[in-house]
Parts: C-alpha cells; sequence; structure tokens
C-alpha cells in the first residue's frame, strides 16, 4: 500500500461523520453559529424530519462576500481570534461544521452585513462550489441544508423516523432557547410551528423563569425554587424543582456550562446526589442549571459534538451543585420543629438502630417458624415522620374503629371491647402484628408482642400490587377493566407516539389506549388489579419511562420498571382512611409477599421500635 493525502472531499466527509451525525446535528451547529453572530431571532424550517430540506434564518451580523466564500474552507474560523484554544469565548470554534455539512448535502448560504449594500449567495453541492452571486436580502445569514447525507447514503439508512429525527432538533433548540433567553426562537415543519418563544426583557432571573416555564410547563415556573451561588470564581444559577414535583426519568434536567448545553456524568451525579434524601431512586427532579467559571479553567474541546466537558476542579463544581441545591431546598422547605419528640429522637438518629423482626408464625397456622427478617436503618425521613407520632393526636381519631362503636366493613355486629382486646392478643403473635390505628391517614400503627410497627400503606401496597402483577403476567391472566368514560391524557407529541407505538404490549399489561390527534391518547381500559389509579399519572409516567427504554427492547425485558410505575398509580395512596380490617389485611399479604420488606424504590415499607426502644426515648432505661 502506497502512503498518500486524501482529498479534501472525503476528509470533510469523514469530519461530517463525527460533527453531523443527524439533522438535529446540524440544526445544532447552524443554530450555534447564529447566536455567535449575536442574533436576537433564529427561525428554523424542516421538511421530512430535516431530510429534504434544514433552513436557519437569523438577523445577526452577516457575513462580507470574502468571508462567505472562506466559511467553507476547513477550519475557517472567526472565533479564535487569538488562536487560543483554552480561553474559548463562543460556542463555536473549530470550523468544522459548515464545510462538514457541505460535503455530504446540498447547501446554499445567503448573507449580509452591515457595511455591505447587497448579499451575497454561494451554493455548494456534495462539496463542489459554486459561483457566488449577488441577491436582495435583509442583514444577517440564511443557511439552506437540503438532501442531507445524498452523498453519503450509507448514512441515510441509520436515521431514524420524520417525527423522531423532527423530536432531536426540538430537544436541541429547547436547550439553545433556555440559555439564551434574549433570543426569540422558532422551530416549524410541514404541519404547524412546534416551538415558538420571544426574546425576554428584564432581569436575568425573570427571564430565565419566563423562558423555562414555557419550554418546561407552567408548572415547573410554579414549583420551583431560585438557584444562585457563587464559590471560587464559579457561579452557578438557575432553578429547580421541590423534592414533589418530579419526574420517572431525568429528561427533564437540562445544564450548560458557560451557555453551552451539556450532557455530563459529574453534573448529573451531582444532581442526583444533592436530591438522595429526597426522592425516591427511580424519581428525578426538574431542574435548569446554569455554570459560568472562566475559560481556563473548564475544557470544551473533549468531543466534536462539544457536549461534553472537563473541569479543572471537579470536585470543587460538584461541591458547589450539591451545597446549592441542598440550601435551596432546605431555606425553602425546612420547619423547625420543638417538639420533646423530636429532640428525642434527635439522639435515636444519631445513632442508628438495625431492628430485626422476629418473624414466628402462631403454631395454629400450621405454617412454623418463619425466617428472620432484617429491616433497613432507620433513615432521617422515617425518624421525623416517626417524631410526628408523639405529637399530640386529636383524641377522637386515636380510638380505634372498632371501640368507637363503629361497623367493620362486612360486619354484622360491632364487636365488643372484649372481642377487639381478644382479636389483638391473637394478632399480635403474626410477624407484623396487629393494626391498632392509622396516623395522618398515612401510617399504619401496628402492635406486636415486643414493640410496634409502623407502616407506610402506600410504599406497602405499592410493593404487594407490583407483585400480583408480576404472577398475573406470568400466567398470562391479567384481568381488565373497561373504563364508563374513556380518558384522554394530553402530553407532549413525542410521548404520545412512544405510547402509541407500544399499545400492543402495553395492551398484554392490561392498559388499552389510542392515538387522539397530535400530543394526546384516549385511555380506554386498565389493569383491573389497579382499580381506580390517576389514569393521568400513570401514563405520563410510562411515556417517561419509555423515552428512557432502548427502542429495540421489547417491553417484557424492562418488565420490573414498567410494573413499578403501574403499581405506583394503583396502591392505596397516603392521605386515604383505612378501616382495621383494611389494615390488617394489608399486613397479612405482606408477610406472605416477596419482597415487601421494600417499596419498588427502594425505601423500607415499615420500621419496628422494639419495646425497649421506645422505653429509651421516655427515659425508661
Amino acid at each position: 500500500m502506497i502512503l498518500r493525502k486524501l482529498p479534501d472531499n472525503i476528509v470533510n466527509q469523514i469530519a461530517a461523520g463525527e460533527v453531523v451525525e443527524r439533522p438535529a446535528s446540524a440544526v445544532k451547529e447552524l443554530v450555534e453559529n447564529a447566536i455567535d453572530a449575536g442574533a436576537t431571532r433564529i427561525d428554523v424550517v424542516m421538511r421530512n424530519g430535516g431530510r429534504a430540506l434544514i433552513s436557519v434564518s437569523d438577523n445577526g451580523t452577516g457575513m462580507s462576500r470574502d468571508e462567505l466564500e472562506l466559511c467553507f474552507e476547513r477550519h475557517a474560523t472567526s472565533k479564535l481570534p487569538d488562536e487560543d484554544l483554552v480561553h474559548i469565548q463562543h460556542l463555536g470554534f473549530r470550523g468544522e461544521a459548515i464545510p462538514s455539512i457541505a460535503s455530504v448535502s446540498r447547501m446554499n448560504i445567503t448573507s449580509r452585513n452591515a457595511e455591505d449594500s447587497t448579499a451575497w449567495s454561494l451554493s455548494v453541492e456534495g462539496g463542489v462550489r459554486g459561483e457566488i452571486e449577488p441577491v436582495g436580502a435583509q442583514q444577517g445569514t440564511r443557511v439552506e441544508v437540503r438532501d442531507i447525507f445524498f452523498a453519503t447514503p450509507a448514512r441515510l439508512k441509520f436515521l431514524k423516523t420524520e417525527r423522531a429525527e423532527f423530536g432531536a432538533a426540538l430537544d436541541v433548540m429547547r436547550r439553545l432557547a433556555m440559555a439564551y433567553p434574549s433570543i426569540g426562537f422558532t422551530l416549524a415543519d410541514e404541519k404547524r410551528i412546534a416551538l415558538r418563544v420571544t426574546g425576554a426583557q428584564g432581569e436575568l432571573f425573570d427571564a430565565w423563569l419566563d423562558r423555562l416555564g414555557a419550554i418546561m410547563g407552567r408548572e415547573f415556573a410554579e414549583n420551583a425554587l431560585k438557584i444562585d451561588s457563587l464559590r471560587d470564581g464559579v457561579q452557578l444559577s438557575g432553578f429547580a424543582g421541590v423534592p414533589t414535583f418530579n419526574r420517572g426519568n431525568a429528561t427533564m434536567q437540562f445544564l450548560f456550562v458557560n451557555g453551552r448545553p451539556v450532557k455530563d456524568k459529574l453534573l448529573v451525579g451531582a444532581v442526583r446526589g444533592a436530591y438522595m434524601d429526597l426522592l425516591a431512586r427511580n424519581r428525578h427532579p426538574l431542574l435548569a442549571l446554569f455554570l459560568e467559571l472562566p475559560a481556563d479553567q473548564v475544557d470544551v474541546n473533549v468531543h466534536p459534538a462539544k457536549a461534553e466537558v472537563r473541569f479543572r476542579d471537579s470536585g470543587g463544581v460538584r461541591g458547589l451543585i450539591v451545597g446549592a441545591l441542598r440550601g435551596a431546598l432546605a431555606e425553602n422547605g425546612h420547619r423547625a420543629s420543638s417538639t420533646v419528640g423530636v429532640q428525642a429522637l434527635g439522639s435515636f438518629q444519631a445513632q442508628p438502630l438495625q431492628m430485626p423482626l422476629q418473624t414466628r408464625m402462631p403454631s395454629a397456622q400450621g405454617i412454623g417458624n418463619w425466617a428472620q427478617v432484617h429491616q433497613p436503618t432507620l433513615t432521617s425521613g422515617l425518624a421525623e415522620e416517626s417524631a410526628e407520632y408523639h405529637s399530640p393526636l386529636n383524641l377522637s381519631e386515636a380510638t380505634p374503629p372498632y371501640e368507637r362503636g363503629e361497623m367493620a366493613p362486612g360486619a354484622a355486629v360491632v364487636p365488643n371491647t372484649a372481642e377487639v382486646n381478644q382479636q389483638v392478643a391473637d394478632l399480635q403473635s403474626y410477624p407484623l402484628g396487629a393494626a391498632r390505628n392509622q396516623l395522618h391517614e398515612t401510617y399504619i400503627v401496628s402492635q406486636t408482642q415486643d414493640g410496634m410497627i409502623l407502616v407506610d400503606q402506600h410504599a406497602a401496597h405499592e410493593r404487594l400490587v407490583m407483585e400480583r402483577m408480576k404472577r398475573a403476567v406470568a400466567e398470562k391472566s391479567v384481568q381488565r377493566q373497561m373504563l364508563l368514560l374513556p380518558d384522554v391524557v394530553e402530553m407532549d407529541e413525542l410521548a404520545a407516539s412512544r405510547l402509541c407505538d407500544r399499545s400492543d404490549e402495553l395492551a398484554e399489561l392490561g392498559l388499552v389506549l389510542e392515538p387522539f390527534g397530535d400530543g394526546a391518547v384516549v385511555i380506554r381500559e386498565t389493569p383491573a388489579m389497579l382499580g381506580e389509579c390517576n389514569i393521568r399519572g400513570l401514563v405520563q409516567d410510562l411515556a417517561d419511562d419509555l423515552a428512557e427504554f432502548d427502542s429495540a427492547l421489547a417491553l417484557k425485558d424492562r418488565l420490573d420498571d414498567v410494573f413499578a410505575t403501574m403499581a405506583c398509580h394503583g396502591s392505596v395512596r397516603a392521605g386515604r382512611r383505612l378501616s382495621i380490617d383494611e389494615m390488617n389485611a394489608l399486613l397479612r399479604e405482606m408477610e406472605v409477599t416477596p419482597h415487601s420488606g421494600q417499596c419498588n424504590h427502594g425505601r423500607p415499607t415499615y420500621v419496628e421500635l422494639k419495646l425497649s426502644d421506645i422505653e429509651k426515648l421516655f427515659g425508661r432505661r
């Protein structure tokens, strides 16, 4: 073999493989060029998911005739005036995007700057340049990319559907629109305008919140906490949602470094660490964080797509993010507690106890000895709830329903006190004891022979429902219930499409849905075992789950995730009043259900307090 230099068009096509992976990549590069050119309005039009046409128009500074000719040359750029790759001040700087895109498409650029009396137009087809011509146009630049990848047809085979490619471009545009609220953006295809935001005015944080509300939803703006923290010359700004406002995946987490949208593992890990004690493992907060730091403290020249960065002081950056988020959450959500119970539990939290549960079924049941079940350490969150247990109770609610004379569901007569006491004596020999009452319509208090158990009714029932669903699917016996009035759920168009594409598989799990126009689905049947569930929340969370799944992966390969989502919305909710019989039925089912010691999110479903532990809290030991 003879060593030789490759032709320029082949070099550009190789570069295009890194820079222009799909139409959305071309949109990103061209819109970033418009931002660097000082544009205050950027309009993007796509046809056939970007295959037929990508048009990007802006009102930026524009280019002169000579600059227009030069921009098609490889590594020609105006963004490194001092040839300094350390202090990068622009989104683009490589000078690869234009020649790379032009080498695999039919491209035309029309541009005019403030000094010229006319605009200039130049076309390139598959890397072959035409003649530059004067044309009439306003100041700014319009780039038209037609028949992308016609010069590399193999790449076309790897593109996804029109909707998916357009959706990827929409995601790119949304991220850039968040970072630059003073710029107006539009994105349209043959049918509609998918994104339209006007340039915001006023104070930066107000402009950010308006823009984030327009893109992430009005509910985010209503549930967002302001983040504004400075440490060692590194500024962290933005907004983060309160913990109770969360989603089933991390698609609504947006991170920016010096105005550049990035997907960085360090930043994602910092967010997870900040919310670790506040959210379940499979729930994710919504946020948009903007990190500003000196250019020499971050390396953006890691990959041609510029989506990854490297920090000189990664530990300091992570600490800033965790500290700022935790500080904002504490400031907006912390309540000072002054009860004696909370103070007593303070020492209990400092020295958490491992609390084994003695599990022996009554011999009369003929079941024999049960295995030891070790419970997880009492976490700070559960300790706080336990502290609330020691606060004064409403005596009208503190008496069990039986002793208030209320009829138990399905009972012919109201048991007297002696009968209730005998029932408690019998049931407290069970591993999870005898239900005695309910706190805040959320926690079941159960009495055992040597202590008490506090059960999170929603978390426990969640696990039970999930295990039932697993058994029903394994036995191919999923029962469905038809809704009297079908429920229409509106959502993002891409999310609705993902659900409809998996409708056959979802039907096998008991959820029957159909498309209902753009951005909506209609629910006709739900799994019977879910009962009355939050259908809208369930469908939205399932759509979030599907966004994270491999599109080629069947749902049967991710059944645990789907079951967990369904079970969450079909479980006994916190805030529902239960009868004593219902509480005991829940406890008994937990005792015979695998993995019932933890919910589908990894949290404990119950905590046992031995009598000796309770006596220590009151100074009896």
